[in-house]
């Protein structure tokens, strides 16, 4: 295809920072608009010059839409994302693709009958630095994965008691309406998991979900523990990943992950493939090491070491620069789908129906009696 033309259907805040993300790609248009608050919906048809804005169901009936962006509250998403496949359009939904299991698994099962796109705005995988932490956990450099914790201090000043966050009929709750990047992400690091463990901590006087957590152990016996509260003034908040190997430890800082730090003890050969994997990244030696202080234990294990080093890269990046170019790439990888049928996605349906189904786990676990 030369042309991939956009129909949108939502007009918030982040509708409005996506699209003008995908648009930058080659050949992509901006062709119809639909907005549910019509105030926003007309400063964002000014932003992209169109001339009026449409209902839903208007949108959908437009031959010259090929592909529907969806970017409304994910109690819409469901009923939108459906009725778009009939039309026969091509989607791309921002998460979670619906609010159980049953409706993803009902919108997939429509989406390969009728060979349509349908996926979940999961952009984490297309960033550079999951390859590289891909390429460390495989490679067993410093090791096996051991253990590993996603902790997010999240701010919640935007969002009033009113909105529909905190309405877990409309949002699903965090795990589903926020979790599902994460669990996409360790699934592609780590392979599939299962929760084990999930508890929710309720806002004293108001009865809201504010804050979750759960514990993930994954095929190779990995225990993850996922942290998520809504609590903080905005410039306080924090997110953090961090993985133990049986060598060293990884740090990555932001929920779109720039930043690297890895502490680590290494004989010569891991020092360069560690500067492989993590190529520009600025490697401080703490200690080094000769003779008999070489020879290091743990697990029961003898292994050799050279150096104890402490990494970093990325420390240059900015994170809104690379969500920019997240979205774009992601982007980039489905129309490349749209246009050839061969084409091996990062990204597939897959991703927004398990990364779902961990949420709805976790999610039923944290009930009382779960």
């Amino acid at each position: 295809m030369n042309k991939i033309r956009i129909g949108a259907i939502g007009a918030g805040g982040f509708g409005l920072f996506a699209l003008q993300q995908f648009l930058q790609v080659e050949g992509a248009e901006l062709v119809a608009m639909a907005g549910t608050h019509r105030e926003a919906a007309l400063a964002m048809a000014r932003r992209f010059g169109i001339a009026e804005t449409l209902d839903v169901e208007s949108l959908l009936q437009l031959d010259q839409v090929d592909l529907v962006y969806i970017a409304t509250p994910p109690f819409l998403h469901y009923g939108q994302v459906r009725a778009a496949l009939e039309a026969g359009k091509h989607v791309i939904c921002e998460k979670p693709l619906a609010l159980s299991l049953a409706q993803a698994d009902e919108l997939l099962q429509l989406a390969r009958s009728s060979d349509r796109l349908c996926i979940a705005n999961l952009m984490q995988r297309y960033n550079p630095l999951f390859e590289a932490v891909r390429q460390l956990i495989d490679s067993k450099v410093i090791g096996e994965c051991l253990h590993g914790w996603f902790d997010n201090a999240a701010g919640d000043e935007g969002l009033s008691a009113e909105h529909w966050f905190w309405d877990r009929t409309k949002s699903g709750g965090i795990f589903i309406e926020h979790g599902v990047h994460f669990f996409d992400l360790f699934e592609g690091w780590l392979g599939k998991g299962e929760v084990v463990s999930s508890q929710r901590t309720l806002r004293p006087g108001s009865g809201i979900e504010e804050q979750v957590q759960c514990v993930v152990r994954y095929g190779n016996g990995a225990l993850i523990n996922f942290y998520h509260g809504f609590t903080q003034p905005a410039r306080l908040e924090r997110q953090e990943f961090r993985l133990l190997f049986e060598h060293g430890e990884l740090t990555l800082e932001e929920w779109v992950p720039t930043r690297v730090r890895l502490r680590a003890v290494v004989d010569e050969e891991q020092s360069r493939r560690l500067m492989q994997i993590f190529p520009g990244a600025r490697l401080d030696v703490l200690e080094s090491y000769s003779g008999s202080r070489r020879l290091a234990r743990g697990r029961h294990k003898d292994f050799d070491t050279y150096q104890k080093i402490d990494l970093h890269a990325g420390l240059e990046a900015e994170k809104m620069r690379r969500y920019c170019e997240l979205l774009r790439a992601l982007f980039v990888d489905q129309i490349a789908w749209i246009a050839d049928r061969s084409h091996q996605r990062l990204i597939t349906e897959e991703n927004g129906r398990n990364s779902l189904a961990m949420a709805c786990a976790a999610t039923r676990l944290a009930e009382p009696g779960g």
